[in-house]
């Protein structure tokens, strides 16, 4: 591992596409925006916009502030673009490094883990659809691309061997340098974030596995058509709350 990588500051100049449009929306802005405004400038979920709005704060791009208020109830928070910059250096690789290490060398399943993180945060990054409303696997499929493009890995989405087989490959990991030391960490949180914003869509595909570095800079993730009624039953499933008693299950009269 190179320290003098390591503990270089961080190069605020490369944003993405998405982060940096964000960013250029503050600037031109009268005022603060909050969360909604900039979800719907940008035509994105407002989990995703907060994520964004976060990471410009966190960089020192973005300030965020909380507007007084009158009349009662939560006040507005809003965010502004920073006229000076930066202040200070980040050095968040160090600390990606720090966090992996500690999961990688003290928990039991460190990857179980972190598929575990991944498909929390996948499920959060990701709007559900409408009761009832079921998603083609195609359609299922253009959204995940969109949001792993939103994080930006530069994904493709290619259809497999077979019927019902995808290939999604990502041809940048945003956290590359990380990855090579942990790949069982750090796979397994993309994994993860696939298949919990699959979840969280109720869309009829599984993502079945993750295979890293094919390629220096690509990693393609493995996707299937669920069985039909394997879904019908998942669906089912999480239609009750644990406890209660779901149609022709044990116990039921």
């Amino acid at each position: 591992m190179d320290t003098e990588q390591l503990l270089a500051p961080e190069d605020t100049s490369q944003l993405g596409r998405s982060r940096a449009d964000v960013l250029d929306m503050l600037r031109a802005a009268g005022g603060p925006l909050g969360v909604r405004e900039v979800a719907q400038r940008m035509g994105l979920h407002p989990n995703t916009a907060r994520f964004h709005l976060e990471a410009l704060t966190e960089a020192g791009l973005a300030a965020r502030e909380t507007e007084d208020r009158e009349s009662p109830g939560r006040p507005r928070i809003g965010y502004r673009a920073v006229a000076d910059g930066p202040a200070g250096r980040r050095r968040y690789r160090l600390l990606a490094e720090m966090l992996t290490s500690l999961i990688a060398g003290t928990m039991p399943e460190p990857g179980r883990a972190a598929e575990e993180a991944g498909r929390e945060w996948g499920a959060y990054l990701t709007e559900q659809p409408p009761p009832y409303q079921r998603l083609t696997a195609e359609e299922a499929l253009v959204k995940l691309t969109a949001i792993m493009e939103e994080l930006g890995f530069a994904p493709q989405a290619e259809a497999g061997d077979g019927g019902g087989q995808y290939r999604l490959c990502l041809r940048q990991c945003p956290f590359r340098e990380v990855a090579e030391h942990h790949q069982d960490v750090i796979c397994a949180l993309h994994l993860g974030l696939m298949r919990g914003a699959l979840a969280r869509m109720r869309a009829p595909v599984t993502a079945d596995r993750l295979d890293p570095f094919v390629e220096p800079s690509l990693c393609v993730a493995r996707l299937t058509d669920a069985d039909d009624q394997l879904f019908r039953d998942r669906q089912q499933t999480e239609r009750y709350e644990p406890g209660e008693h779901q149609p022709g299950a044990a116990g039921t009269r």
